[in-house]
C-alpha cells in the first residue's frame, strides 16, 4: 500500500517500536489464511509476523478508515481488557465510536435496542473474542478490519492486520500507529513533525498500580510539615516542683453581694409583726336565731323518696 513512496515507507523508528512491543510474535498456532504473513518460525514453536506486511496493511486500514465521511459511522470496539483503553483513546482522536466491554448481542441487527447502530466501518481488537460483532456485521453488510494473530480466524474479516493481538504493549502500539495515520491522511498533522500524543496513553493500565501513582503523586503535592524551632515543653512530672499546700479552713472567698430587684414590691420583716393572741380575741356576737343545719344529702336512685315496703 505504500506504493514505493518514501513518505508511506516504514521508518526505523516504528520498526523499533514494533520490536520492543513484541508486535512481531505470534502464538505457536498458525491458520492456514495467516500463513502468508508469517516469516519464520522459531525453534520453540512461536511464529514470527513479517512486519513489513504489517506496516502494509496497516496503512491498507487507515485508508478505509479515513474515505469514511463521518468519522462517527467508524466503529471500534475491544472486549479485552488489554484493548479497551486504546480503543477509547483511538476514538478521542479520530472520532470514532468506541465500544469498550461487553458486545450487546443485536446491536447492530436489533432495532427495537436503545443502543442500536449502523455504523459503516467495524474494527475489532480480537476476532475470537469479538465474534458476535463481527458476525451481526456480516449480516448488515458491514466491512470489518481485525488485528490478527497467527492463529485467528478471518471468517467475515475484510482487512486483517498481522500482529501480536495478545500483548497489552503491542495492542496499545497498533493502535496508536492506526490512529496515527489515519490523522496524517486526514491532514490534521503533518508527516514532518511527530505527533505529540505517546504511545504510553494506549497502553494498558493496571487499575491497582494507576492507584498508587495516583496516590504518590497527591503525596508529592501534599504541603510538607512547617519546620519551625519552637520551644518543647517539659511534661515530666518528677522535674516540676509541687505546688505550695496552704490553709484552706483560713481561706476567705468573698462572695458578692446581690442587689435587691425591685420589680416585685419590697419584703415584708416577718419578725416585726406582733405576735396576736388568738385565745384574748373576743368571739363574734350571738344573734337571736341559731342557724338552720343544712339538709342531709338524699340519695336519690330513680324512685320516690318515701319507701313503701306494704
Amino acid at each position: 500500500m505504500s506504493g514505493g513512496l518514501d513518505a508511506l515507507s516504514l521508518k526505523e523508528e516504528d520498526v523499533t517500536k514494533f520490536l520492543a512491543c513484541s508486535t512481531h510474535l505470534g502464538s505457536t498456532n498458525a491458520d492456514s489464511q495467516m500463513e502468508q504473513y508469517i516469516y519464520k518460525r522459531k525453534q520453540d514453536g512461536v511464529y514470527i509476523i513479517n512486519v513489513k506486511k504489517t506496516w502494509e496493511k496497516l496503512l491498507l486500514a487507515a485508508r478505509a478508515i479515513a474515505a469514511i465521511e463521518n468519522p462517527a459511522d467508524v466503529c471500534v470496539i475491544s472486549a479485552r481488557p488489554y484493548g479497551q483503553r486504546a480503543v477509547l483513546k483511538f476514538a478521542s482522536s479520530t472520532g470514532a465510536t468506541p465500544i469498550a466491554g461487553r458486545f450487546t448481542p443485536g446491536t447492530f441487527t436489533n432495532q427495537i435496542q436503545a443502543a442500536f447502530r449502523e455504523p459503516r466501518l467495524l474494527v475489532v481488537t480480537d476476532p475470537r473474542t469479538d465474534h458476535q460483532p463481527v458476525t451481526e456485521a456480516s449480516y448488515v453488510n458491514i466491512p470489518v478490519i481485525a488485528l490478527a494473530n497467527t492463529d485467528s480466524p478471518l471468517k467475515y474479516v475484510d482487512i486483517a492486520i498481522p500482529c501480536n493481538n495478545k500483548g497489552a504493549h503491542s495492542i496499545g502500539l497498533m493502535w496508536w500507529l492506526l490512529a496515527r495515520e489515519v490523522l496524517r491522511l486526514r491532514g490534521t498533522i503533518s508527516r514532518e513533525v511527530p505527533w505529540d500524543v505517546m504511545v504510553d496513553l494506549y497502553f494498558y493500565r493496571d487499575p491497582e498500580e494507576a492507584e498508587k501513582e495516583e496516590q504518590a503523586a497527591a503525596a508529592e503535592k501534599a504541603p510538607a510539615a512547617p519546620t519551625a524551632d519552637y520551644q518543647q515543653e517539659n511534661w515530666n512530672t518528677a522535674d516540676m516542683a509541687p505546688p505550695p499546700v496552704t490553709d484552706w479552713a483560713s481561706e476567705t472567698v468573698p462572695v458578692p453581694a446581690v442587689p435587691i430587684q425591685s420589680g416585685y414590691g419590697a419584703t415584708e420583716d416577718w419578725s416585726a409583726t406582733d405576735a396576736q393572741d388568738w385565745a384574748a380575741t373576743p368571739a363574734p356576737p350571738a344573734t337571736g336565731t341559731a342557724p338552720a343545719p343544712a339538709p342531709a344529702p338524699v340519695n336519690e336512685w330513680g324512685g320516690s323518696g318515701a319507701e313503701n315496703w306494704g
